[in-house]
């Protein structure tokens, strides 16, 4: 799944098939919310690392692509508006700009078209780690697209965490070349999403994630027609336990964003930073269930510093972001 945003100016989300755009915490927020923000979190972390488990396992029952990204999409958003819009009526749906929510929808529907792709080359663990190149590409180029200030330190955390990826990735590593390659245009591809959802922050969280979940799912029934025939011999012959797991990927979805709302709602986006990288630890400890797969010590070198290199970015521009509310905040 994709990482959190990480170091950006009031961080509004993660993104992983099917990304919500968390609400952000008041810096003050009490201790007991604030462990209860990280204890959403990692609940969030391990959800989402067995809605990528799911997918991928019944990929390898035969399902095609375009099928179990339907599934996904449909039963998220069936389950968001039969939980979201009873409390919150249907202007929930209503967004203050939807052309931005409509490009942050294709983004991420791009992406999780990769990320499944990518999953049926590459091991859990790997995958997951090279999608935390993503928040770091924001970060290198956010001079161009969001007109922020650059800075040599964020260059330099890009850099380094992309030294991590080519450790991963290394010949003779044992990963596929194909593979590869889809998991770094993964990462572009959670850049945009990332990007888009920066230009959406002004929504209510709940209205991202409906949008979220319809973008893919209008794309894909249109799509129906041609990818539902092929399909059909496929899942006719689809065990019960496999159509679970296949229905299961939108109830992992919708549960873990609708969790990361919750995390971000109840502490500040600073606080949850480094906690989001225990997402290797469940994308890790599920393909080992799985798969019986773990990565060798080079590849733990690897995601060693990629995962450094986010948290050392992300205290950074943290402290940066406190120094400049104390001068305002001394000029008022």
């Amino acid at each position: 799944m994709p990482p959190a945003q990480t170091g950006l100016a009031k961080p509004q989300g993660v993104a992983t098939p099917g990304v919500a755009t968390p609400g952000t915490a008041t810096p003050t927020a009490a201790p007991t919310r604030t462990l209860l923000g990280i204890g959403l979190l990692v609940m969030s972390m391990w959800v989402l690392s067995g809605l990528d488990a799911s997918g991928k396992w019944v990929m390898a029952a035969g399902v095609p692509l375009f099928i179990l990204c339907w599934v996904r999409y449909v039963v998220h958003l069936v389950l968001v508006l039969g939980l979201v819009v009873p409390t919150r009526g249907w202007r929930i749906v209503r967004a203050k700009r939807p052309r931005d929510q409509l490009l942050r929808g294709g983004a991420m529907f791009l992406a999780t078209l990769v990320f499944f792709t990518t999953l049926t080359y590459l091991p859990q663990a790997e995958a997951t780690a090279i999608n935390f190149l993503a928040p770091l590409i924001v970060l290198s180029i956010a001079p161009w697209v969001l007109k922020e200030p650059p800075r040599i330190s964020r260059w330099v955390a890009c850099g380094v965490a992309f030294v991590g990826v080519l450790i991963i990735i290394r010949p003779g590593g044992g990963l596929h070349p194909v593979g590869v390659m889809f998991g770094l245009l993964t990462a572009c591809c959670f850049a945009a999403q990332f990007i888009a959802t920066r230009r959406v922050a002004t929504d209510d969280p709940y209205t991202t994630l409906i949008w979220s979940g319809a973008v893919g799912t209008l794309c894909l029934t249109l799509a129906l027609p041609v990818t539902l025939p092929a399909a059909l011999p496929v899942l006719r012959e689809l065990s019960f336990g496999n159509w679970v797991l296949l229905i299961s990927t939108g109830f992992w979805g919708a549960l873990g964003h609708l969790l990361q709302i919750g995390a971000y709602r109840n502490a500040a986006a600073s606080m949850l930073a480094p906690f989001v990288y225990l997402q290797i630890v469940s994308a890790t400890a599920v393909g080992w269930l799985f798969w019986d797969h773990f990565p060798d010590g080079l590849t733990w070198l690897g995601i060693g510093i990629i995962c450094a290199s986010g948290i050392v970015i992300g205290v950074l521009e943290w402290r940066r972001g406190r120094r400049a509310q104390a001068r305002a905040t001394a000029r008022a």
